[in-house]
């Protein structure tokens, strides 16, 4: 069988296999489950009227419906309906091998999501890393999701570049090598033994795909937020919505020694695109001593990763002038960076206000699961700081303490803290961006950040 084309003034002759290349192909034929199959659990698929209605199985564990075949770079669709509220997700670029538990299926998820904290669309890592991309990140999708209604999911990935759109509106945004390739599944979530749950559906219909598509069928970019998980790097997107890098990953540029006039000649070591403190005695700055940035910011969006040692202290400090004068590190607002189980400075203060991700002698940070990394992996800290000194700090994509600078509950705070005897602690109109040397081993790289 043979096509043609009109391209131009000129006719173009192909054949039906090279009309596939860059166009939607059908992954399910409206009829049956040819071309799928169904791992882990034994939750119910049929096929009715054109849908694939899922349905919950009592005391099964997650089950997926798989495509037989993998795919890397493609532009995925589906519509889905929930008969009932209840969690699910999309596989994609996902795997099931013996070596992993038994052959659990593992991999990214677009997560269906109808709970409270409205996080359908995000990105979700089914059985390894947790949640990639929760939807707090880009509140003007929490919206999208339509209850009792079909929704449509599309799906792009493009290499590492990894994007989620929810009835046409953009939720997530994710670099990430980890994956490169894998099936498509439709996951009816395990119920455990609710015997409430019992018997809730989930339908599909319309679910197609272009494989390696050509650049021009990708979404064009759109200015929400990216989570990149490549080192030291920015993408397409990111440089487009102003993100750059603070610190270059191979040099000291733009970076000295608190209080000094250049960069720190002992305690600090550049090697393999991070930034290293040196182990020493645990004292503040008795080694190579804190470093700042060259540059002072007011408003800004400040990105880091980090990776601590057991046992080890250390912080990210902002509105640092360096005006005091003192011995030790050098004052401003912190965002703590500490081993909570071993290191004792996290049962001082108050409520915890000393732990990992708090602003540091003045408000805890809230813990939610898989906000917090085990010690040895990377860490993803964030600042923002707003016009109007709003003021949020976030750990592994979540929101863990906000507060207003100069408000009475923010006065309250300081009055109370280590930091009272500082007139205006906190409250520069612009300051520097520190790394603090607490005579810990600890790492930091992918340093970014963004002018508000």
């Amino acid at each position: 069988m043979k096509k043609y084309f009109l391209l131009g003034c000129g006719l173009l002759l192909m054949t039906a296999t090279q009309a596939q290349n860059g166009k939607w192909q059908n992954l399910f034929n409206g009829k049956d489950l040819k071309g799928w199959k169904q791992l882990n659990g034994k939750a119910t698929y049929e096929v009715k009227n054109g849908e694939i209605i899922g349905t919950t199985v009592i005391a099964e564990p997650n089950s997926f419906l798989a495509t037989e075949k993998n795919y890397g770079d493609f532009i995925f669709e589906v519509e889905y309906k929930l008969d009932q509220d209840f969690n699910s997700g999309i596989q994609f670029r996902s795997q099931s091998k013996p070596e992993f538990n038994n052959g659990r299926v593992y991999g990214y998820q677009m997560e269906v999501d109808p709970s409270a904290r409205r996080w359908s669309g995000g990105i979700y890592e089914e059985a390894r890393r947790g949640w990639l991309y929760p939807l707090d990140l880009n509140p003007a999708a929490q919206n999208a999701y339509k209850a009792n209604n079909w929704n449509k999911y599309r799906i792009e990935c493009r290499g590492p570049e990894i994007r989620t759109f929810i009835n046409g509106v953009p939720a997530a945004h994710l670099i990430d090598p980890e994956l490169p390739s894998g099936f498509i599944a439709l996951q009816v979530h395990g119920i455990g033994k609710k015997q409430e749950d019992v018997g809730k559906k989930i339908r599909w219909r319309n679910i197609r795909i272009i494989e390696n598509p050509a650049a021009s069928q990708y979404s064009p970019y759109d200015s929400i937020y990216v989570v990149n998980n490549i080192p030291n790097n920015l993408s397409p997107q990111e440089k487009r919505n102003g993100v750059r890098l603070l610190w270059d990953g191979a040099t000291t540029k733009g970076w000295r020694g608190a209080y000094k006039p250049a960069f720190p000649s002992k305690g600090w070591e550049i090697k393999g695109g991070t930034l290293n403190v040196a182990p020493s005695d645990g004292g503040e700055s008795t080694n190579g001593g804190d470093i700042v940035t060259e540059e002072e910011f007011s408003a800004f969006d400040l990105e880091f990763d980090f990776k601590l040692t057991e046992g080890a202290n250390s912080g990210v400090k902002y509105f640092v002038t360096e005006k005091e004068g003192n011995s030790g590190s050098a004052i401003g607002l912190e965002f703590q960076v500490l081993d909570d189980d071993k290191h004792p400075d996290a049962k001082l203060g108050a409520a915890g206000n000393r732990k990992v991700g708090s602003l540091y002698d003045l408000i805890p940070a809230y813990k939610f699961n898989n906000s917090h990394k085990k010690i040895g992996e990377w860490n993803h800290g964030r600042v923002v700081v707003y016009p109007d000194n709003r003021v949020e700090h976030w750990l592994n994509g979540h929101l863990v303490v906000s507060y207003k600078r100069g408000d009475n509950i923010y006065k309250a705070l300081v009055a109370r803290s280590k930091y009272a005897k500082f007139d205006n602690f906190g409250l520069a109109q612009k300051g520097r961006i520190l790394l603090q040397d607490h005579g810990n081993a600890v790492s930091f790289r992918s340093i970014k950040i963004k002018t508000l």
